[in-house]
């Protein structure tokens, strides 16, 4: 599976199809989202938060509460950003954003994916269709990564993003909830980690004080 068969014959028109696609996807090198590298010096692109995001579904893996497909959930993660090379990033917590960005990104899907062969058009649609319903093992481990990847810089930058937009624990609640629904033991550990970051004042506390659970 995923080679040549023997009597297959080169077709150079499904290639240059692949090819033109595989050129959209270096659009994603010139999206800049809102969190910052580790260090601060500059702010993240699409790419490189998509290739982050795979290095940890591969590496916390061990840490599913149920078996998945490595293999898809690494091509959700490649692939899960592609639509914002024509959509752009919505902001996690720009609720203005978040509303709009829904039907700019089907737009896109349709555009980008439609560039493919028939079947590569099928699977990768399929793919992205999948992590936005995040409803599978490999779209919840998908998810677990794409969630955890800016917290992880976040924390490393001292929560200097988090700071810049104003934002408290309890607007991060949905995403928490995404780890939590992928590994328990992750989900436990992130809280503890949000709880510091709240003590350090590197993000927000509630309006009363009190800790916000994701579940």
């Amino acid at each position: 599976m995923g080679t040549k068969a023997e009597d297959a014959t080169f077709d150079r028109g499904r290639f240059e199809r692949q090819r033109a696609f595989a050129l959209e996807l270096d659009r994603e090198k010139h999206v800049e989202r809102q969190t910052h590298v580790v260090g601060m010096s500059r702010r993240e692109n699409d790419a490189e938060h998509s290739w982050h995001m795979a290095a940890l579904v591969y590496l916390l893996r061990e840490y599913a509460d149920e078996p998945f497909d490595l293999a898809r959930a690494l091509a959700m993660a490649l692939f899960h950003d592609v639509v914002e090379s024509d959509a752009g990033d919505a902001y996690a917590y720009d609720e203005e954003a978040q509303a709009s960005s829904h039907e700019r990104e089907r737009a896109a899907a349709a555009r980008l994916f439609g560039m493919l062969p028939d079947d590569q058009e099928a699977d990768l649609r399929g793919l992205w269709e999948e992590f936005e319903a995040g409803e599978t093992p490999e779209a919840r481990m998908a998810h677990l990564a794409d969630n955890l990847q800016p917290m992880l810089l976040n924390l490393a930058n001292e929560g200097d993003d988090w700071r810049a937009h104003g934002v408290r624990r309890s607007q991060t609640a949905m995403r928490r909830a995404q780890i939590h629904a992928a590994s328990r033991d992750l989900g436990a550990v992130v809280e503890e980690l949000f709880d510091d970051a709240v003590r350090r004042g590197w993000l927000g506390a509630d309006g009363d004080g009190t800790r916000t659970s994701a579940r």
